[in-house]
């Protein structure tokens, strides 16, 4: 599995040439293809960054407020939602991005960065919202029943005590968010007909294209691109185990 990560971080460091020419070591570094990939996607890399950052926030802006609902309020029907949430999981993305397509048409919001976070936000917002339910069903209920007889109302119960407490769901369903939706493809291919709005992910299909002999440049900006995942992952990963391990138990 790490073989091709190797191969791609060499093949990033090789003179100008295609990867069957590619030396088992970069025993010569040129960093060429780095400044072509900086240049030329630079963009794209910041746009990804936008679009990722936002689903994240909106996911968890609607996901923590349902995950509470669901785990402490005598909500009717509480058990069909989630399985519908369940359901949503299973539906193939193309079919999602489709049925976006006609509706992003009529509201005008084909090939914008605000349309992507909608859409990769709503394929995020159900596992994120599995994730931090199991995590409050474990969560004492006499915590928030104390504040509760302090004074604290339902919004301010949730915000001073749940949230704190849920750091490590949060944590771990915004990474998987961010993930996701920095590693989407369908959706950007599907929802952008311009350039004015292209992701990394995007740019590196379209790069392959013009710059199949030049191999150095498109290994580079897939090393770049796998940068800020390889950093957050590495920063959360205690917070990972936590979360997961919490809402596994429950």
């Amino acid at each position: 599995m790490l073989f091709p990560v190797y191969w791609m971080v060499n093949a990033s460091q090789q003179p100008n040439g295609t990867t069957l020419e590619t030396s088992w070591l970069p025993l010569k570094p040129d960093f060429t293809g780095y400044a072509t990939a900086i240049s030329e996607q630079g963009g794209n890399l910041a746009t990804s960054l936008v679009i990722s950052l936002g689903s994240v926030v909106l996911s968890l802006a609607i996901a923590a407020p349902a995950a509470y609902a669901l785990a402490y309020f005598k909500v009717k029907g509480a058990g069909v939602v989630l399985f519908a949430i369940l359901i949503s999981q299973m539906i193939p993305g193309i079919v999602v991005a489709n049925a976006l397509y006609t509706a992003y048409n009529d509201l005008g919001l084909l090939n914008s960065i605000p349309g992507l976070i909608l859409a990769d936000s709503a394929h995020g917002i159900p596992f994120a919202i599995l994730i931090i339910r199991a995590f409050m069903n474990g969560m004492p209920a006499s915590v928030i029943e104390a504040a509760r007889v302090d004074g604290a109302g339902h919004v301010r119960a949730f915000w001073s005590i749940v949230v704190p407490l849920s750091r490590n769901s949060l944590i771990t369903a915004g990474l998987f968010t961010f993930l996701f939706t920095w590693s989407d493809f369908l959706f950007a291919l599907t929802l952008t007909t311009t350039e004015a709005v292209r992701p990394v992910t995007l740019g590196i299909f379209q790069y392959i294209g013009a710059y199949v002999n030049d191999w150095s440049s498109v290994m580079a900006t897939a090393v770049l691109a796998s940068i800020p995942a390889i950093i957050l992952l590495v920063a959360a990963q205690k917070y990972i185990a936590a979360g997961t391990a919490s809402g596994a138990v429950k």
